[in-house]
């Protein structure tokens, strides 16, 4: 199977198990972290332990009260206008393959190496760019994978 069939099936999976559980197939209570500067939503699970916000209040970090090494965060940036972008030869082109609960297409991720995996969500509008990242150790993929995915398809926009 080659790597593009192996993520759409991890995604499928993820569409299909994507509910309100945990990795230990508990039930999760849910809490919504609202940044109020970006306006911006996701969920969290209420047992999971906020780290120091940025004084800039752009985002917010949690971690599992299990294991620190397991994190969920979300931020907000203001995106540089198009023409600075063009002269520092920044520009990128990604197309979108991802879509949230509430309907804005962004782009997902699976970023890995030896020590950890990363699920980056990146969602832009209005020239504001909007990033959610799951991280865990890398070989717990498996059992955090449709938590991050839930938690990605129900981040909202709410401008």
């Amino acid at each position: 199977m080659n790597r593009n069939k192996k993520i759409y099936l991890l995604f499928l999976i993820g569409i299909l198990w994507g509910c309100g559980v945990s990795s230990q197939g508990k039930a999760t209570e849910w809490k919504t972290y609202t940044n109020s500067r970006y306006a911006y939503e996701f969920f969290y699970p209420s047992n999971w332990k906020s780290l120091e916000a940025p004084v800039n209040d752009d985002g917010i970090a949690f971690v599992s009260p299990q294991n620190n090494n397991i994190e969920i965060r979300g931020w907000a940036s203001n995106q540089l206008p198009e023409t600075i972008i063009e002269t520092t030869g920044i520009k990128t082109t990604t197309n979108p393959n991802f879509k949230t609960a509430q309907g804005i297409s962004g782009v997902l991720t699976i970023e890995a190496d030896g020590q950890e995996t990363r699920m980056k969500l990146t969602l832009a509008k209005d020239k504001i760019g909007y990033y959610w990242q799951g991280r865990c150790p890398s070989g717990e993929i498996d059992n955090y994978y449709r938590f991050f995915y839930y938690i990605a398809q129900q981040y909202k926009i709410k401008r």
